[in-house]
């Protein structure tokens, strides 16, 4: 069940509400200084002067404060009530609390000498136990309320503080989400321009220089090889042209340029992955093992660079954030398809706090995605486990639709 919730006027409302009530209560059974046998009604205007004054004790926070504390000095003389001293320390509370920083120093000290002049005057004209009543009295009504706001003040200041602390970091943990997928799209857009566009030129030319060899033989205008090398070479440059087309895109998103010098790895290169893991997790406890189903057969590049990047991205993950124990790599060449499984010890809540985490998992999933895969990881058993599906092969319609 939802619990109601009031507005600020609403509760200032109620306070003042509450505080009439109560008077009237204390009134109707003379609870209240009557020793100079002032008559009743004389004690009602304090009251309700004092319960107007709270229904702004937030918006003129010093106004409030200091009209409050000129009607408390007037109750003082017209018979002391309860109810009016509770709504003054009331408005000396949101003084501090609403009000500018330097309306605590400024009440703590008129605080402070309305105590000690009270005190003294009492001490005078009084005796000493009398006195020490006054000083607890005063103490309460005029110091109690500002030490009170005091901490609730800080408190709200630090809750703010945290607050303000947790967006930032929830804004820079975004950023670092979205570069790192800047950064796996200009990497990609690397990828399939030293790879595919290469490929869809070297056909385009060759077939073009096959149809200038087929020409110089003299062959007829309607030779069926002339025909299937000029289908050859037309659909060869309008997929080089959406291929393009599509790298230009990423690029746009991803902000990068093609580097001409980029050398795109394989599945080759996974045992020199597992080698550098194998060093670098010495120290904190762990291993790596590689394991290959079925026959690895001829792999489109595509698939092999995008199982070359889970992988590599599986081991960054497992030498950050995993236990001590056993990495277990596993490669299952199937007929249709290439199924990845990286396994490894699994510690609850690593790497959870940290600015940019999961974007690796961002980019295994849209490499998978891209070539119509499949990609998941998390906690499994125990252990921490990524899984990943690729096809064997790519129709040309699916590696330029899905680029």
């Amino acid at each position: 069940m939802r619990r109601p919730t009031f507005s600020p006027r609403q509760i200032d409302g109620s306070i003042a509400l509450f505080g009439v009530l109560g008077g009237l209560l204390l009134i109707a059974f003379k609870v209240y200084d009557h020793s100079s046998a002032v008559p009743r009604w004389q004690v009602l205007p304090a009251l309700l002067a004092m319960a107007a004054l709270e229904l702004f004790r937030r918006t003129r926070p010093i106004l409030i404060a200091t009209l409050g504390g000129l009607v408390f000095a007037g109750s003082i003389f017209t018979g002391a009530l309860l109810a009016t001293t509770m709504m003054y320390t009331d408005l000396l509370y949101a003084a501090v609390v609403y009000g500018p920083r330097r309306m605590s120093p400024v009440l703590h000290v008129t605080g402070t000498a309305s105590v000690l002049v009270l005190t003294t005057l009492t001490f005078v004209y009084s005796d000493s136990a009398t006195a020490v009543a006054v000083v607890v009295i005063t103490t309460l009504i005029f110091l109690g309320p500002l030490w009170t706001a005091d901490i609730v003040r800080k408190h709200r200041q630090e809750a703010e503080a945290q607050r303000l602390r947790a967006e930032q970091t929830a804004l820079l943990s975004e950023m670092d989400r979205r570069e790192a997928i800047v950064a796996e799209r200009s990497r990609m857009a690397r990828e399939l321009h030293d790879v595919v566009a290469n490929h869809l030129s070297a056909i385009a030319i060759h077939a073009t220089g096959a149809q200038s060899v087929a020409r110089r033989q003299h062959r007829a205008a309607d030779d069926p090889v002339l025909e299937v090398l000029g289908v050859i070479r037309e659909n060869s440059v309008q997929g080089l042209a959406e291929m393009r087309r599509i790298i230009g895109l990423l690029r746009d998103s991803g902000g990068g340029e093609a580097d001409e010098s980029y050398a795109a790895p394989d599945l080759s290169a996974v045992d020199a992955l597992l080698a550098k893991a194998r060093a670098a997790g010495q120290d904190v406890g762990l291993g790596f093992e590689l394991a290959e189903r079925g026959e690895r057969g001829e792999l489109p590049v595509p698939v092999q660079l995008a199982a070359y990047r889970i992988v590599q991205e599986s081991l960054t993950n497992a030498l950050k954030h995993a236990g001590p124990g056993e990495v277990r790599v596993l490669l299952d060449f199937r007929p249709g398809e290439l199924r990845i499984a990286v396994d490894s010890p699994y510690r609850q809540g690593a790497g959870q706090a940290l600015p940019g985490a999961r974007a690796g998992l961002v980019g295994m999933g849209e490499r998978a995605s891209l070539l119509g895969g499949s990609f998941e990881a998390g906690p499994r058993d125990g252990r921490w486990s990524v899984r990943a599906v690729l096809p064997r092969a790519l129709s040309t319609e699916e590696g330029a639709g899905r680029a």
